[in-house]
């Protein structure tokens, strides 16, 4: 006879099977996608030029000429590269709006007239001032992404509730002290948030770039297989950076579970 009561037998004992069933879930929906290209390219009818199927599209990674790796790390250190300098640049920038307000109303008015730029308009100008390759592409990858992750950034310094802020002031603490203790710890989610609006935004300056002028990179593979309609390759390219967007999104995703409890989380 269990001792437990009615109650406690009725409550989950771990919080695993509900990951569990996110997780199966999430790999059945993208399974389901690719039955469903499978199925619509092979019966269908549709020619291999418009859109080839899986079978097709994978067997495109046993090509040598692809240099499937070569370009892939290209084009995945451009995103990571740029966003690692827009969240720093950002996170930076946005302590500093918070610690003085002349600064913030100088240089924020700035920094949004700046980001209402197309950087498509720009890429040109990058390629005159850094020529090609990886860095250019950096640097239009960071200027997209920079200013989500500055404006979320600044809004969870300003939603620290002023009583806090009040008490801890007449407790005599330093302006360090509030920061690291209070501001900084309230501003977390709000980090995240931006941060992860700012992956997304990563990929597409990255590939941006690459498509303006680059000689290596996943964007400027798909260019090259254009010309002779191989859309398997150009299938494939894109699988590449959706997977590495999706990886750089996990990445911040696993982050923030580890550091922002979870009804803090910003959703």
């Amino acid at each position: 006879m269990s001792i437990l009561s009615p109650d406690k037998r009725s409550q989950p004992r771990l919080l695993l099977p509900e990951a569990l069933r996110r997780n199966s879930l999430a790999v059945l929906s993208h399974v389901a996608l690719m039955a469903a290209w499978y199925l619509f390219v092979t019966y269908g009818n549709v020619p291999s030029f418009v859109m080839p199927s899986p079978v097709d599209t994978f067997a495109t990674l046993g090509g040598a000429n692809y240099d499937w790796i070569r370009n892939t790390l290209v084009t995945a250190s451009e995103i990571y590269g740029g966003y690692a300098l827009a969240v720093l640049v950002g996170v930076i920038s946005a302590t500093a709006f918070s610690w003085s307000r002349p600064v913030e109303e100088t240089v924020m008015p700035l920094l949004v007239s700046l980001n209402m730029i197309p950087k498509v308009a720009l890429g040109p100008l990058f390629i005159v001032w850094f020529s090609y390759g990886i860095f250019p592409n950096t640097i239009i990858a960071f200027s997209i992404s920079f200013f989500p992750v500055l404006l979320n950034t600044a809004r969870g310094f300003r939603e620290v509730e002023p009583e806090l802020l009040e008490l801890v002031r007449s407790l005599r603490s330093s302006k360090w002290q509030i920061f690291a203790k209070i501001q900084l710890p309230s501003a977390l989610p709000y980090i995240f948030s931006g941060m992860k609006v700012g992956a997304i935004l990563a990929v597409a300056g990255a590939i941006v770039g690459e498509f303006l002028g680059s000689s290596r990179g996943l964007g400027y593979l798909m260019l090259q297989v254009q010309v002779t309609l191989d859309t398997a390759a150009m299938f494939m390219a894109v699988i590449l950076i959706t997977l590495i967007g999706v990886s750089l999104y996990g990445l911040v995703t696993g982050l923030e579970r580890l550091v922002v409890v979870r009804d803090a989380r910003v959703q």
